[in-house]
């Protein structure tokens, strides 16, 4: 557990670093159908192959929705937390596409933090790296508010 006051100390540092995290097709299929979204570089490994891709790729979406799960394995809890809700991104950066069957994981910074009686609001810098990959599959600016007792 980390205390307000060690989280601000925390400012200008890496906070945490998540396990891997499998992108393979099942998981991308079902993002498809909740998501409705049924592009076929997502869904048909067949068609996918004649694409510069070479096979399916993962929603970009997707790959920002699995920031949740990151951060629950990376970023430290505060002492006192109640719950947590997101406040919002102040950047996103697709930079690069997750072929299905790679893993992926989130690298978080904390780049700014505010802390009020009961409330703490923290921006993260967080880079979803691809597993053998030099270029991330995205950055963001990630904007969490929390609040403690």
């Amino acid at each position: 557990m980390t205390s307000p006051a060690e989280m601000e100390a925390l400012l200008g540092k890496e906070i945490g670093l998540s396990r891997w995290f499998p992108m393979d097709q099942d998981r991308i299929g079902l993002f498809a159908d909740v998501t409705e979204d049924q592009q076929f570089i997502h869904i048909d490994p067949e068609k996918a192959k004649a694409t510069p891709f070479g096979g399916t790729i993962a929603h970009g979406f997707l790959t920002l929705s699995m920031l949740s799960a990151m951060a629950e394995d990376a970023v430290p809890p505060i002492e006192g937390l109640i719950h947590s809700v997101n406040y919002g991104f102040d950047r996103i950066r697709f930079i690069s596409p997750v072929s299905s069957g790679k893993r992926i994981r989130g690298r978080f910074e904390l780049i700014a933090i505010n802390v009020r009686d009961g409330e703490i609001t923290q921006t993260l810098k967080v880079t979803v790296e691809i597993e053998d990959s030099d270029k991330p599959a995205l950055v963001a600016e990630w904007i969490t508010r929390h609040y403690f007792s």
